[in-house]
């Protein structure tokens, strides 16, 4: 993993948009109190087929006025290439730089993909229509993408967002450093020459945690899974033993030249703090 290292370090938070008034408060102070650490930038999500893009764009201008970076992610999914475009011209208008662009996943009861139908269609996209004007980030599948037909079909699928146009990745959570290792080292063998940022879950919630593995096809380990199941509804034994796990294998990434962390914070500030001071950043 020796081209890793190159890299500078970037450390990000990623929010999801909240939907109240009361919500928007505590992510205020949600952001002061990350803000401490000096990210390099906050990220914000994008609802299934874009359901949550007004809220996305005035939580990523909430941030900014608070005098922080922000990156609105911007999915393809069920969407036409006009309003696609539309979004990308407010986000420029407004001075927004950088974007994690991501095919996202179909609203419930939807059938048909719209007019992208894969990320890297709108990394192209992107590059066609606005040139340089933005950084862009994508996501990237250590443990492979749910829907991948194979591991080497989900590695050309990466390869071709670069290939496209993208400038920097973030992976998804995993738990079991030797699948990012191996990815990188994959990514290398195909002179795929980007910084691939891991994500990092914290674990706060098994029941929370478990449901999103499901759906996103990060594998928790056996021996992970098990501890945790034995604490019950013990909370405070899980976030105990979930900030030694996050914070041996957040070490164990940096050790092996990992180009800085990507925390994934559901809007919440105290886990990913007590890891970060763990690791003396």
């Amino acid at each position: 993993m020796q081209s890793q290292k190159k890299f500078p370090r970037t450390f990000s938070f990623e929010y999801f948009p909240p939907n109240t008034p009361e919500g928007q408060e505590k992510l205020r102070a949600t952001t002061k109190q990350l803000a401490q650490l000096k990210p390099k930038f906050f990220s914000v999500t994008y609802g299934a087929g874009g359901s949550t893009r007004e809220r996305t764009l005035s939580t990523v201008l909430d941030i900014r006025a608070m005098g922080h970076a922000a990156a609105p992610h911007i999915s393809c999914v069920a969407s036409t290439r006009e309003s696609i475009r539309e979004w990308l011209q407010r986000y420029k208008d407004h001075g927004i730089k950088h974007i994690v662009a991501l095919r996202g996943d179909l609203p419930s009861g939807l059938a048909a993909a719209g007019e992208f139908r894969y990320a890297n269609e709108l990394v192209a996209f992107i590059r066609k229509e606005f040139g340089a004007q933005f950084l862009i980030e994508v996501a990237a599948y250590p443990e492979f993408h749910p829907q991948a037909k194979s591991a080497q079909d989900d590695l050309l699928n990466f390869k071709r967002k670069i290939e496209a146009g993208a400038d920097s990745a973030i992976t998804q959570y995993f738990y079991n450093p030797d699948a990012y290792y191996r990815f990188v080292d994959e990514c290398e063998a195909m002179r795929l020459d980007i910084p691939v940022v891991p994500g990092v879950m914290p674990i706060g919630r098994f029941a929370q945690l478990a449901r999103f593995s499901d759906a996103c096809g990060a594998e928790i380990p056996r021996w992970i899974r098990k501890k945790l199941e034995g604490y019950g509804d013990d909370t405070a034994s899980i976030r105990a033993f979930g900030l030694d796990v996050v914070t041996a294998l957040c070490d164990d990434l940096l050790r092996h030249g990992a180009p800085g962390l990507h925390f994934y914070t559901l809007n919440q500030a105290g886990l990913t703090t007590t890891i970060w001071q763990r690791l003396g950043l």
